[in-house]
């Protein structure tokens, strides 16, 4: 059985983590399968990505069987498994929607986290989990969480271990929305559908944006503002979306 199954509608590419009965917690093989999802991601003809987990579980972070024997160098671990996947997942420019259907853990919760957008089951649950175990978060946790939550919240919720139900991570703004568990696929792949009919390019540009808006001054954002706007009016859906405001039409953008 592949650890990572990957399937294509249209213009939309769902990347499911398959280990179900361990709820899809995270192995070398299970980081080797979704490097290589990832990589597959970045085909012109993918325009918007779903990421969710097989079974009643969405990830529920490292599966510490590996560690059985003994833990190893964990940062080695970091560097050559989690934070490339992370760091891929990041450069698509395109939209990434995680599809939460149950349990999010530790990893796990980095892993929604990375994703641009977070649409969850009314059954899902969200446990930070390194500090139950006396670790501190990674795989970019601490990165993803603060942005989502302020520093305040991220902190109050990292350093309790809590439990969060759908319906707290939806008031706390950790995800946009909450369905019912057998709407969440479906209601995942409409959105995704929406996301992969807008102009990919652009959004891929918004989303560098807003990564870089994290670290730079009011003036290098501007220049770098620029720079993009600047090449998004040389893409093919720029002249589409100029053509049909004029013609007083629907745009048909083609993520050119």
């Amino acid at each position: 059985m592949a650890e990572v199954e990957t399937t294509q509608d249209g213009a939309v590419l769902t990347i499911t983590l398959n280990r179900p009965e361990v709820l899809n917690a995270f192995t070398s093989a299970l980081h080797k399968a979704l490097a290589a999802a990832l990589k597959a991601a970045r085909s012109r003809d993918v325009r918007a990505v779903v990421v969710t987990g097989a079974g009643r579980g969405f990830c529920v972070g490292q599966d510490l069987t590996e560690f059985r024997e003994a833990a190893g160098d964990i940062g080695a671990r970091l560097r050559s498994t989690y934070h490339p996947n992370i760091l891929a997942l990041r450069a698509l420019e395109k939209p990434v929607l995680a599809a939460i259907n149950g349990p999010a853990a530790g990893a796990g919760i980095s892993l929604a986290c990375a994703c641009d957008l977070r649409i969850a089951a009314d059954g899902a649950t969200f446990v930070p989990a390194f500090i139950n175990i006396g670790l501190v978060p990674d795989s970019g946790s601490t990165h993803f969480v603060r942005r989502l939550l302020g520093t305040a919240r991220a902190f109050e919720w990292l350093a309790s271990g809590r439990r969060l139900t759908a319906a707290e991570a939806h008031a706390w703004g950790l995800v946009s929305e909450v369905v019912e568990a057998d709407r969440l696929l479906g209601r995942a792949a409409e959105l995704a559908a929406e996301l992969a009919a807008m102009p990919t390019r652009g959004i891929g540009m918004t989303k560098r944006l807003l990564d870089h808006a994290e670290r730079t001054t009011l003036e290098e954002q501007l220049e770098l503002e620029a720079q993009l706007q600047a090449a998004a009016t040389q893409t093919a859906d720029f002249r589409e979306g100029v053509e049909a405001f004029l013609e007083k039409r629907e745009p048909r953008f083609e993520g050119r």
